[in-house]
């Protein structure tokens, strides 16, 4: 019996957060070893291309490369990876996987997309909130009088985004490490991840002006030693123009303190490999993670950053929270507010709201992590044990199969006809 053949759309081999959930979801179908999978490989905006050539362990990927005839023949399975407007009904069956989305609405070209497809899944109990609670006028385009709603009508579904217990690991004391930290002399550092993006100060979407200008406000004039702020920081793609950008940010908002002793505050512009990704979480000078984030899709860096057993402040709202229990973590609180037009786009519409972390929260919780971090540290730990039993790719993998196993409807094969011989008489010519 022939396998489905499974055609998937996705920028898998990207540096981005959606080429990591692309190759982990690629990755679990082909496990499952119940497809015939193809790939399409697309881009993500303007972060850098070829991943898997750069990375061995993800070789195995390009071995799947569609033909370019591969719609000469409609497949039985088509997935797409990307947002939702671009969702398109290619398969005899159609799933749409998205991280969804940030803020707390949507437009409607995001759910007349979700409808194209036969079932969605999304990373977040988050995303699945916004999407099923979207609802708008159906216009005539002539008369301009309402004809009916759009909302969601296709099922969607939460899978979430498992962590590789493989890679993402204590180090063995003898390994040998890439990342060298020496230049930095603090013993005591908070570490940020994410991208840069626009947005005036306050207003960009991981808000990482308002987390460098809180850590400075934080700590300054503070006696005796301080603690760093490590960020991990780019505007999309990893250059040198990217980190002058990220360099002038970061002075813009040193020169908006009033104070000349101020904590120090570190970049790390550049790719690295999930190991390398992996050393720096581990490194003995990074003691927590920090992220004043105005809205998740999910958060990866954050479950990975779990899997070190150290303390996580964050902001307590958006996708992340369906993995950082609040018992094992600080979520801070704030407020919803409007999404600035400096930072709205065709996806954040400045309608919509998302996160605001509280100040006097932030400056707390950074306080008490550097001068009571053996209680945070105990909380670290078992976040560890939580995300290890809860959200593992392995688990993550037993979900994507048993979803599939539900939903797949079972395809026609094709059968060659193969029609009996007939002895027939022999026909006279006739003169």
């Amino acid at each position: 019996m022939s396998k489905p053949r499974f055609v998937i759309s996705s920028p898998f081999d990207t540096y981005s957060g959606y080429g990591a959930r692309a190759r982990d979801v690629i990755k679990a179908i082909i496990k499952s070893d119940k497809y015939q999978v193809e790939l399409l490989s697309q881009r993500w905006g303007e972060t850098s291309w070829g991943f898997c050539k750069a990375h061995p362990e993800w070789n195995f990927l390009l071995n799947y490369l569609a033909t370019r005839e591969w719609n000469q023949e409609q497949p039985d399975m088509w997935m797409q990876v990307t947002i939702p407007n671009e969702f398109q009904s290619v398969g005899k069956f159609n799933i749409g996987l998205t991280a969804g989305i940030e803020s707390d609405a949507t437009k409607a070209e995001w759910i007349e997309g979700l409808n194209r497809m036969d079932v969605n899944w999304v990373s977040s109990e988050h995303a699945k909130t916004v999407f099923t609670n979207a609802k708008f006028d159906k216009m005539d385009s002539r008369t301009n009088n309402k004809i009916g709603e759009v909302v969601l009508q296709k099922p969607i579904e939460v899978v979430f985004e498992g962590v590789n217990l493989d890679v993402y690991k204590a180090l063995d004391k003898d390994a040998k490490r890439s990342i060298d930290l020496s230049d930095i002399k603090e013993s005591f550092c908070y570490l940020f991840v994410g991208h840069w993006m626009q947005g005036a100060l306050g207003h960009d979407r991981k808000n990482v002006g308002v987390l460098i200008k809180e850590f400075y406000e934080t700590f300054k004039n503070h006696k005796g030693s301080k603690p760093a702020l490590i960020l991990k920081c780019s505007v999309g793609t990893s250059s040198y123009m990217s980190r002058e950008t990220i360099l002038d940010r970061i002075a813009k908002v040193k020169r908006s303190v009033n104070s000349t002793d101020l904590p120090n505050v570190y970049l790390l512009n550049g790719e690295f490999s999930d190991e390398g990704i992996n050393e720096l979480y581990q490194h003995p000078k990074v003691k927590a993670m920090v992220t004043t984030t105005k809205g998740e899709g999910f958060g990866r860096p954050l479950l990975e950053f779990s899997t070190t057993g150290k303390p996580i402040i964050a902001s307590g709202w958006s996708g992340h929270i369906d993995f950082l229990n609040p018992s094992f973590t600080t979520l801070l609180a704030g407020n919803l507010e409007n999404v600035h037009e400096s930072a709205a786009n065709d996806w954040l519409v400045k309608e919509s709201k998302w996160f605001q972390v509280s100040s006097i929260h932030l400056k707390r919780a950074l306080k008490d992590c550097f001068k009571k971090y053996k209680q945070f540290a105990e909380k670290g730990r078992q976040q560890k044990q939580y995300v290890k039993t809860n959200f593992s790719w392995d688990v993550m993998y037993n979900l994507i199969t048993a979803k599939l196993d539900e939903s797949t409807p079972v395809f026609s094969e094709k059968v060659e006809l193969n029609l009996p011989k007939l002895n027939l008489p022999k026909l006279k010519k006739i003169n």
